[in-house]
């Protein structure tokens, strides 16, 4: 992916990324990234880049270098790639369904045997939370506002519906609702954002604000270095003993 358009004074930081990209000279292509860039940037810190910034940030060490370190928290394939593989799924469930009109009775259906399966739907869950992530309404929002015809759009609402019932099912999930990766990658590439490898750019430059603003935070409080808990071999030994009598 190569642009060559510079930055310019007249836009803001979100709407300069987007100019930059070089990928759709739209105001409403400015809006998402904006959107997208806030969405994604507000963090309490619990996931693997915004801890690693906060454990390096927490020696002192400069913001960039200490961000650095929670950008390579994203090259693991748990972190970091949940917009594409969501979108890449429903890409495969649309090839799937071979041009069927995605109701929802069709998609109830179509999760009950991809779990039959032994397969998992990406972009439903959390870790933390236990209703539909309001980052995802927002986005959802935006899109049946300016795009509702969207095939990919169209299919994704439809298993907004359809999905939750069956993970509910399911009896083992504690949050069946769909969070912000669900909807990500779908509404950055109706806009022609469509190198899916690159939405882990687009979210570290996104989480940029967030871990620093959370690294300006600790300073302010004067917090202390992080440091793991160490715990003794017998600790562990009663830990286990414990855990196999449940």
């Amino acid at each position: 992916m190569a642009s060559t358009l510079k930055l310019t004074k007249k836009l803001d930081w979100a709407g300069n990324y987007a100019h930059m990209l070089g990928v759709n000279p739209t105001e409403d292509f400015k809006d998402v990234t904006r959107l997208y860039l806030m969405l994604h940037a507000d963090h309490e810190g619990g996931n693997v880049s915004a801890h690693a910034t906060h454990l390096v940030g927490s020696a002192l060490s400069d913001p960039y270098l200490a961000y650095t370190a929670g950008v390579c928290g994203l090259a693991g394939p748990l972190h970091g790639l949940a917009n594409q593989e969501c979108l890449r799924w429903l890409k495969d469930t649309q090839s799937t369904l071979g041009g069927q009109e995605p109701t929802v009775e069709l998609l109830t259906e179509f999760a009950k045997n991809t779990l039959a399966a032994g397969k998992v739907i990406p972009g439903f869950g959390h870790g933390v939370l236990r209703k539909t992530d309001p980052r995802y309404m927002i986005e959802r929002e935006f899109a049946m506002r300016k795009f509702p015809d969207d095939p990919l759009l169209k299919l994704a609402n439809a298993c907004y519906h359809a999905i939750p019932p069956v993970l509910q099912q399911t009896g083992k999930v504690s949050n069946p609702w769909p969070n912000v990766d669900a909807l990500s990658g779908t509404v950055m590439q109706h806009y022609g954002l469509d190198q899916e490898d690159y939405y882990t750019v687009v979210f570290a430059v996104s989480r940029a604000i967030g871990c620093v603003s959370n690294l300006v935070w600790s300073r302010v409080m004067n917090m202390p270095i992080e440091r793991p808990k160490s715990v003794t071999s017998d600790w562990l030994t009663n830990a286990v003993t414990a855990t196999s009598k449940l």
